[in-house]
């Protein structure tokens, strides 16, 4: 007794796009279900918050709490998406280690709507961290200087900067084989864009051969244009034009380097 062929169709981008929404549902879904992964997207952003405005701030910010506060907030803006994307990493390895991806391959669905579905479902949980830093950094002091339109353009370029950057965490998730070696090896990047910034302390404070990283660093670059579109106290096209060269090479090196790494572990 054989098993008659499947019938096969092709995939049109309409269709593509259909089933990368339908897996972003899914990611959703479980971010409003999972009281866990909303922590898991604001703990981190939150406790920096925390710890350097109460506790550093004497040391780093010269004692005037609120001042450090707001030079402090930008930055945090642009750790969040930074920081959410290691769970994106996690999250990708553990549905592949489980076989989600392997039933998914008996799915009349675009090869890349898996992958596309997660940067999708993820807008959500960088707007969830961005607002909850922005959130509780205004109830604690935290006020901006400009307008409600540079506030909402300030959190776009946040998400699109976490959209760019989760392809790295991408290709961590697909080329390691334990979803617990992910967050060791992404937060060995994660740490240099972070500390390694002008977020926390300011570039001249440190040595001159550490000045020539922080100044051409994505996170400093997107924190100045955080602290010109916030506080309106520097300009922003220098900063942003260098950030969005970061954003472009991210995808550019790490989207085709995912794609080949996706097919080659799932054998498509």
């Amino acid at each position: 007794m054989t098993t008659p062929a499947r019938e096969t169709r092709s995939i049109g981008p309409l269709d593509a796009v259909g089933s990368a929404l339908s897996l972003a549902s899914r990611n959703i879904t479980k971010l409003r279900k999972n009281p866990g992964a909303i922590l898991d997207v604001t703990f981190q952003p939150l406790l920096m918050l925390f710890l350097f405005t109460l506790l550093f701030s004497g040391a780093i910010g010269g004692g005037d709490r609120g001042a450090y506060l707001q030079q402090l907030v930008p930055g945090l803006l642009v750790f969040s998406p930074l920081y959410v994307t290691i769970g994106t990493g996690v999250a990708l390895c553990t549905d592949i280690s489980k076989g989600f991806f392997d039933r998914l391959r008996s799915l009349p669905i675009a090869r890349s709507a898996p992958l596309a579905g997660i940067v999708i479902g993820d807008i959500a949980r960088y707007l969830l961290s961005v607002s909850v830093v922005l959130g509780v950094s205004t109830l604690m002091g935290f006020r901006v200087h400009t307008n409600p339109l540079a506030v909402l353009v300030s959190v776009g370029l946040m998400v699109a900067f976490g959209l760019c950057v989760c392809w790295m965490a991408i290709l961590a998730g697909i080329m390691l084989s334990t979803p617990a070696a992910v967050p060791g090896v992404l937060m060995g990047a994660v740490m240099p864009l972070s500390f390694g910034s002008n977020v926390f302390a300011s570039a001249e404070s440190m040595p001159g051969w550490v000045q020539a990283w922080v100044n051409i660093n994505p996170v400093t670059l997107m924190t100045d244009v955080n602290r010109a579109l916030l506080l309106g106290e520097t300009e922003v096209t220098g900063p942003l034009l260098g950030g969005l060269a970061w954003m472009a090479g991210f995808v550019i090196v790490f989207f085709p380097l995912s794609m080949r790494a996706y097919r080659r572990r799932l054998g498509r």
